[in-house]
């Protein structure tokens, strides 16, 4: 598959260039096998546990909140999760050899028994730090990969904004010297022929964040298909994102952006989600997105060994969902603000 975009130069913030470290590929060092999830399994299941959670809007999580029966994922109890989660068959020219995949749509994706008319959005974490019984400090360089299905573009919502959003949930060191969690990651953005000005349907990335908070605009996507999806966290504070068309592992070459993202020092990686976001008017359903092998992994620093970082046996169980990541989260949102 021909790949459809042009290299991003890296952004040099705010300190010199001879302390920063390499960007460093997704999926360098050791795979942490406790974490991720191949939907191989034919009885990979999902319990939803009752109305899904919307902290952000009315500041109701109704626990006991969703979550896989491999204990491997859960619901956001700030914004709850999608509608539909389900395994699948691998689509057309996934990775060799798979047999199942991960679907996920939204419909009601605000609070239970109201509806906003306007874009509203679920999330699906993916556990690590429940899993390892710790948050992963940057000083571990984590990683994680991700593949990710684009559908014919006659299957999207038919809407131009924001659709899907694969990211880190970390907290770093803000401009005032606080330790906070924030949220960068990647954005798949629909552009409609429907909509003005816009000639033929596209997809296009987005990158959160810019040093500044502003999101950057980055690949135009032409042609729909499997994308492979990764970011890793280096112990400068940067964080480094790669992405290209197909199912291959991730190269030096599929660097894109690298960013001190809001200007923060990034600190620890606690997890990995995805948003699947939808215009909520009670009849729109969100694009059907399919995900894919996400794997997490990390390069022990000298001296350490996977067993150091590693506090917990990874068995299934309920999220805690009133820690970990279950601060709360705001929306999309305008550019310049740190936001979920």
């Amino acid at each position: 598959m021909t790949r459809m975009f042009v290299l991003i130069p890296t952004l040099s913030l705010f300190m010199s260039a001879n302390l920063l470290a390499e960007p460093i590929v997704p999926g360098t060092g050791e795979r942490v096998t406790q974490v991720g999830d191949n939907f191989e399994d034919p009885g990979w299941s999902y319990i939803m546990n009752g109305q899904k959670a919307s902290h952000e809007q009315d500041e109701e999580q109704r626990p006991p909140g969703g979550r896989s029966r491999n204990g491997r994922w859960y619901e956001s109890a700030m914004r709850g999760q999608p509608d539909f989660i389900k395994r699948v068959p691998t689509p057309p020219n996934g990775l060799p050899g798979s047999k199942g995949a991960l679907m996920l749509r939204t419909s009601l994706s605000g609070i239970p028994g109201q509806i906003s008319n306007k874009q509203m959005q679920d999330d699906l974490l993916m556990s690590v730090m429940s899993r390892l019984g710790q948050p992963v400090p940057v000083a571990w360089t984590p990683s994680f990969t991700v593949r990710v299905y684009l559908p014919p573009f006659d299957k999207w919502e038919n809407r131009t904004g924001a659709s899907f959003g694969v990211r880190g949930d970390c907290r770093g060191l803000n401009l005032n010297g606080n330790v906070e969690p924030y949220w960068p990651g990647f954005f798949i953005l629909f552009r409609s022929e429907t909509s003005k000005g816009i000639a033929r349907d596209y997809a296009q990335l987005s990158f959160r964040a810019q040093q500044t908070g502003l999101d950057l605009a980055g690949p135009k996507i032409y042609e729909p298909g499997w994308w492979t999806f990764g970011m890793t966290f280096t112990p400068d504070g940067r964080i480094h994102y790669y992405a290209h068309a197909g199912v291959e592992d991730l190269t030096e070459d599929d660097h894109l952006f690298s960013s001190f993202a809001y200007g923060w020092e990034c600190l620890y990686f606690d997890n990995m989600f995805v948003n699947v976001a939808n215009w909520e008017n009670g009849t729109n359903w969100s694009t059907p997105w399919v995900i894919d092998d996400p794997q997490f992994f990390v390069i022990p620093p000298e001296g350490q060994t996977l067993a150091n970082l590693v506090r917990r046996s990874g068995s299934p169980r309920i999220a805690n969902q009133t820690g970990g990541s279950s601060r709360p989260r705001s929306s999309f949102g305008k550019p310049g603000t740190i936001r979920r």
